[in-house]
């Protein structure tokens, strides 16, 4: 069944109110820059020969249907109708979205190792427990504790830091590539040895003590083969676009006469 609400919101918008709303909540740039990246997309993939074929789209929009438990195709119509989408709207995004992926892969997949074998040890990761107190004193206080092992880490963190989510997780900040941390935090924490409390530092936030549960030394997994390619893409994508501006604005400056 048609999402009603949907059908009268369709009816009731007009194109200049769209853009005006885009325009007063400082979205329009950011709308009218992913429109342009996808002309450029395309452009590049024309002279590259790159086409999405119907299969394609099909297996996409499958595993779309199937990871949103769309069983049947009445299921599939409603779901495009409460989003104000038609079939043709829907296969055009998938098309794009494809489009995408095969021009990355065009561009750059054989640049992956490479950056990869350049940039290893930036890849390597660390489990990272930490705990942030707002006090000098207490941060040593704790620190001394957890060391005679009066208190593990774990119960400091959980009684004593000042974020919610850390004290719940009892200081696990998460499973962090190297790059991910502030160089000078990174080089004691990759000097440190596991599960033993890093000494306390302050930073803005506070008075931090670390520890490293598992050091994970760097692999190529296809997670981080897809994770460098993107990188390396948007970084293109954020060049072209740069150069089509420039070259825009120097085309529609007035020419000077003496």
């Amino acid at each position: 069944m048609v999402n009603s609400f949907s059908v009268k919101i369709k009816k009731t918008m007009e194109l200049e109110e769209i853009i005006a709303f885009l325009k007063r909540n400082f979205q329009l740039k950011e709308i009218s820059q992913k429109i342009i990246e996808q002309r450029i997309i395309e452009q590049k993939a024309q002279q590259k020969n790159l086409l999405v074929t119907p299969e394609e789209i099909q297996l996409e929009c499958d595993r779309q249907r199937q990871e949103k438990r769309l069983e049947k195709s009445s299921d599939t119509y409603a779901w495009l109708a409460e989003q104000i989408v038609s079939v043709d709207d829907w296969e055009a995004g998938i098309s794009q979205k494809l489009l995408r992926q095969k021009l990355a892969e065009s561009l750059f997949k054989e640049e992956v190792n490479k950056f990869f074998s350049q940039n290893r040890i930036n890849f390597d990761q660390v489990i990272l427990y930490q705990i942030i107190v707002p006090y000098d004193k207490l941060v040593w206080e704790i620190f001394y504790q957890i060391e005679e092992e009066e208190m593990s880490f774990y119960q400091a963190a959980h009684l004593y830091d000042i974020e919610e989510k850390r004290r719940l997780h009892c200081g696990y900040e998460g499973k962090l590539y190297r790059w991910h941390i502030q160089p000078d935090i990174s080089a004691k924490v990759f000097k440190a040895k596991p599960r033993q409390p890093i000494l306390p530092f302050k930073t803005e936030q506070g008075y931090h003590i670390l520890m490293v549960e598992e050091f994970i030394e760097a692999e190529l997994t296809p997670e981080i083969s897809e994770e460098i390619l993107q990188k390396m893409f948007e970084q293109w994508l954020t060049s072209e676009m740069n150069y089509l501006l420039h070259n825009s604005e120097e085309n529609s400056s007035p020419t000077q006469t003496e």
